[in-house]
């Protein structure tokens, strides 16, 4: 058993709506590509993960498919998920036997949703599972003291869910989780196009607009792109030309829910963990972090400045690898569900 765990490493995963991050102990970050999966339909495998099977998403002959096994921050289609969790593991084990995994799962999942998550890792070939919250993770990983008596407040928006969630002593406090997230936002664009301007956009177009001159806040550069998609009324591809204004108005609806879960967890919060969060700010992590202004809108509506983590993707993944690093220390941040699985 020595000799085995001397060959051992450990693999922390965060398995996202939008994208799976995989940290290897004492390696880093080694794998980072969309969370979707190819299936042949004829014998029922992965024909394809990651990069390669996003490239395909519409593109598919008749005997292949193209899936995000992923909803809202959980498992959506079981079967598709553990094909695709099986090949990430494997492509990057190396000669890694029977790791420990610890993979981030949204605070607000059912019993139900978080069994699904950890049987697809251990169907996928972990010795141990241990399953710790994404904004626990996430505050780990953007370097919040999380081990003091002090508190903390951390924002984690990915592709399916915003958590929010205050912390103490290594321990979550107050956490709310929201569906609503980058995806959320994708969708609202989407619908402002063809609404407003006639135009059917994809998935991918709008995440592109957002990126380019999304923003969550005024700004002074009112910038403007061009958009390529099909016109509902001649049927026919079209160019259009909208501004940022548009699409920070288009975003409105689905960011003024995350703000709110904010500001009810402030309101719950007891007054001595209010005034560390006040001296000490929130802090913003997920791929949601790098919406231009989010840091200024949230800033602007609860009065307590919010910076971003750095590198706020990687968050989860971070904070997973470092407790299983420094296990000794940090393993009291792992949720109270383990115990009973």
């Amino acid at each position: 058993m020595g000799i085995l765990r001397s060959f051992s490493k450990d693999i922390g995963i965060d398995l996202g709506t939008a994208n799976t991050v995989i940290y290897v102990s004492g390696e880093g970050i080694v794998l980072q590509e969309p969370s979707v999966v190819a299936i042949d339909k004829r014998d029922n495998t992965a024909y394809a993960v990651g990069d390669e099977a996003n490239k395909m998403i519409g593109r598919t002959p008749g005997d292949i498919i193209a899936v995000r096994p992923l909803r809202d921050g959980v498992i959506a289609d079981f079967d598709a998920a553990e094909m695709m969790l099986r090949a990430f593991i494997q492509r990057v084990k190396r000669g890694i036997f029977n790791p420990r995994i610890a993979i981030g799962i949204p605070s607000g999942v059912t019993g139900v949703e978080w069994r699904a998550v950890m049987d697809a890792a251990r169907r996928a070939g972990a010795r141990e599972v241990y399953p710790i919250d994404e904004p626990v993770a996430a505050a780990i990983g953007a370097g919040l003291p999380v081990t003091e008596a002090t508190g903390n407040m951390i924002i984690d928006i990915g592709g399916g869910t915003t958590e929010v969630a205050v912390m103490s002593l290594q321990g979550i406090v107050l956490s709310e989780s929201v569906r609503v997230a980058g995806d959320e936002l994708n969708e609202a664009i989407m619908n402002y196009m063809k609404k407003v301007h006639n135009l059917v956009v994809g998935e991918r177009t709008s995440e592109e607009i957002k990126i380019k001159i999304g923003s969550a806040y005024p700004t002074n550069d009112d910038a403007s792109m061009e958009v390529r998609g099909l016109h509902l009324l001649s049927g026919m591809p079209r160019t259009v030309t909208v501004k940022a204004s548009e699409i920070r108005e288009s975003m409105a609806e689905p960011l003024s829910v995350i703000v709110e879960a904010v500001k009810r967890t402030l309101e719950r919060t007891p007054p001595e963990l209010a005034a560390d969060i006040v001296d000490r700010g929130i802090m913003l992590a997920g791929g949601g972090a790098l919406l231009n202004g989010i840091d200024t809108l949230i800033s602007h509506e609860t009065g307590i400045v919010t910076h971003i983590a750095p590198a706020p993707l990687n968050c989860v993944v971070m904070g997973a690898g470092h407790v299983l690093e420094d296990y000794k220390r940090l393993s009291r941040v792992l949720t109270n569900r383990i115990r009973n699985f």
